[in-house]
């Protein structure tokens, strides 16, 4: 089991960035991390995730403009987020699961997530 802690999030304009941290009670080697938008049911989607192999996927809406690494030196993964939309604005959750699968698409899958952060993104 891993707990998860959400940081970085705040406001910024069209066009800024920002970058999220995620820091693991434990090692996260052997998980699939990801960052998932919206607080519950059909407002949640998968932004983009790292496999326990070191592959990325992205949303189509973020390609190009996110990135997701991880240190696992620190147990910490990140999401930079530049180039920001409006459409970006949304709480944003870190989440768990172990294993080298890619639940980008389902986020449903993942085990364990934290408390969140808020983007707001001003145009």
């Amino acid at each position: 089991q891993v707990q998860l802690v959400e940081s970085g999030g705040g406001s910024a304009q069209a066009g800024g960035s920002l970058r999220l941290s995620c820091a693991a009670s434990g090692s996260i080697r052997k998980y699939c991390m990801g960052w998932v938008k919206g607080r519950s049911g059909n407002e949640r989607g998968g932004v983009a995730a790292i496999g326990s192999d070191g592959s990325t996927s992205y949303a189509d809406s973020v390609k190009g403009r996110f990135t997701i690494s991880q240190d696992n030196t620190k147990n910490t993964v990140y999401l930079q987020m530049n180039s920001l939309k409006p459409e970006d604005t949304d709480m944003y959750y870190c989440e768990a699961r172990e294993g080298a699968s890619d639940y980008l698409s389902n986020p449903a899958m993942y085990k364990y997530w934290g408390q969140g952060t808020q983007v707001s993104v001003s145009s």
